[in-house]
């Protein structure tokens, strides 16, 4: 495939991850912009690196490096994530010679329906993950799962207690939730 053709295959993908899947799903503003720029920046560094001396090793390394950097430096959730990483995935798919070439927009359809279908809203829509903080000190796992439960109005998968104050009376808790199906 043609290197241009590959640019505008990314860049047509990651417009469509950015504004018709991330966007209108999480609506984090901040995102777009970074999802953008990461896409076209690793876009830009592979092709450079293609078209340059420069072994295979050095851009997994600076893929590596920029993932952990762009990662520390705000907190994202696990879906967030996902979505950083087919930016900078198909950012490295687009910007390297890939034969057989109908193979780079096959790629590039794999990451999209992957975080289409894995992020879908329907997907799973009644289960949760909350991490809260109970002003009850709780030391028995029973209790303090029928108290979530009644609480949340919803059953409770997995119960991680993160921390028991006996002294201010709290519970540091993580719970992960089934919702009960809507009565219609």
């Amino acid at each position: 495939m043609p290197l241009a053709a590959s640019f505008a295959l990314d860049v047509a993908a990651i417009l469509i991850l950015v504004f018709a899947l991330y966007f209108p799903r999480h609506r984090r503003r901040d995102l777009v912009v970074a999802y953008l720029s990461v896409n076209i920046g690793v876009l830009a560094v592979a092709a450079a690196f293609t078209s340059t001396e420069v072994s295979i090793g050095l851009g997994f390394g600076l893929f590596g490096v920029l993932s952990i950097i762009r990662l520390r430096s705000l907190e994202l959730n696990q879906q967030e994530i996902a979505y950083y990483f087919v930016a900078l995935a198909m950012g490295v798919v687009g910007g390297v010679p890939v034969s057989p070439a109908w193979l780079v927009p096959i790629l590039m359809a794999s990451l999209l329906t992957a975080i289409l279908i894995g992020d879908h809203p329907r997907l799973f829509n009644r289960y949760r993950n909350h991490r809260m903080k109970l002003d009850t000190a709780f030391t028995s796992e029973k209790e303090l799962v029928a108290h979530l439960e009644e609480m949340l109005d919803a059953q409770a998968h997995r119960v991680t207690v993160r921390r028991v104050d006996l002294v201010n009376n709290t519970t540091d808790v993580e719970v992960r939730f089934q919702l009960p199906k809507q009565v219609r």
